[in-house]
């Protein structure tokens, strides 16, 4: 189990981490979501010891980080941390050694990490030659080399094209599965519903929501889902007491109900404008999940709402978690460098 313990990290007033803590057990895929700015990557470099934290501690199966144990962590920064100028394979080799492989395991492992992810035949390739989505999959090949029993990716699926979003999914059930720890970051949240177990929600340095997806999809407010032939924008909904219009994609109106509402009042309405073609309640997307918890934070740091102690996305799971990092992350160019706090 990977522990972040009340995390706190400022820059002069910027607060990037505000006692964070998080847990996160082996043998699932968890999310780690926020807005820009949120504090997810500066979490992320703390635990490589990229960061000095202010305050906090990190722990791995109950023991403190070290360079030795680093070695076990996998990491894929959001930045791209390769060399540009060097060939693909000789890179992904590198950068096993600096893990403390030995020269031909590498190679092996290297070239079983890019005939998985398609890279065989640009193995020669220098990353600067590669479309942006092949360099991710090297990235990715440079944090799997070593075999790694915790795997953190930052953004991982940026850049990368169905097939290559595929893949990186397909890797990241693998890892789970096997027993290993597996966390990342991403902003599309339709994916993070699609293959992780678990999520926590990041805003402000502190988390948010935590829970499993069914726990955060499940909680909240009913969710209603009206089409009305010939209605794309649901402002019939809008003069309904206790009713919020959510979200509007293709018609498809996702309405959240106060305890007290009726729904058959909402169907009235409906049937009011036009022939109703779907009527039906279905769970909260993540994408609400998200927009709810992040706005109720906002609204009490400007006194306009409840604080996040309250929060309507808070699942009830305990297993939650963030990330960790890697000597090969700190070695590389990116690995250090830039990015989001």
């Amino acid at each position: 189990m990977l522990e972040l313990d009340r995390l706190s990290r400022r820059y002069g007033s910027t607060v990037a981490l505000d006692q964070l803590s998080l847990s996160v057990p082996s043998g699932q895929v968890f999310g780690l979501l926020g807005p820009n700015g949120a504090g997810k990557t500066t979490a992320m470099r703390a635990v490589m010891g990229l960061v000095a934290l202010d305050e906090g501690a990190v722990t791995w199966d109950r023991r403190p980080l070290d360079a030795d144990r680093r070695r076990l962590f996998g990491y894929l920064p959001e930045e791209r941390g390769l060399y540009p100028g060097m060939g693909v394979e000789q890179q992904v080799v590198y950068l096993g050694r600096l893990h403390g492989m030995g020269r031909s395991e590498a190679i092996r492992a290297a070239g079983e990490w890019l005939d998985r992810l398609g890279l065989a035949e640009r193995s020669s390739s220098k990353v600067e030659a590669l479309s942006l989505g092949n360099q991710q999959r090297v990235q990715l090949a440079a944090a799997m080399v070593h075999s790694p029993r915790v795997l953190i990716l930052d953004e991982p699926f940026s850049g990368l094209d169905p097939p290559g979003v595929d893949e990186m999914s397909g890797v990241l059930r693998d890892q789970a599965r096997s027993g290993r720890v597996v966390v990342f970051s991403s902003h599309q949240l339709d994916l993070v519903e699609h293959i992780c177990e678990s999520a926590a929600i990041v805003n402000r340095g502190r988390v948010v929501a935590n829970g499993s997806i069914d726990e955060l999809t499940t909680g909240g407010q009913r969710r209603l889902v009206v089409k009305v032939d010939g209605d794309r924008e649901g402002a019939w909904a809008s003069t309904l007491d206790g009713v919020r219009v959510s979200e509007v994609s293709g018609g498809m109106v996702r309405l959240a109900l106060s305890s007290d509402v009726d729904p058959s009042t909402v169907l009235q309405a409906a049937l009011a404008v036009g022939p109703v073609q779907h009527f039906a309640f279905e769970r909260r997307r993540m994408s609400e999940v998200f927009r709810e918890a992040v706005r109720e934070v906002e609204g009490a740091a400007t006194g306009a709402g409840p604080g996040a102690a309250t929060g309507a996305g808070r699942g009830t799971g305990a297993a939650t978690g963030t990330g960790a990092g890697s000597l090969a992350g700190a070695a590389s160019p990116g690995g250090a460098g830039g990015g989001r706090r």
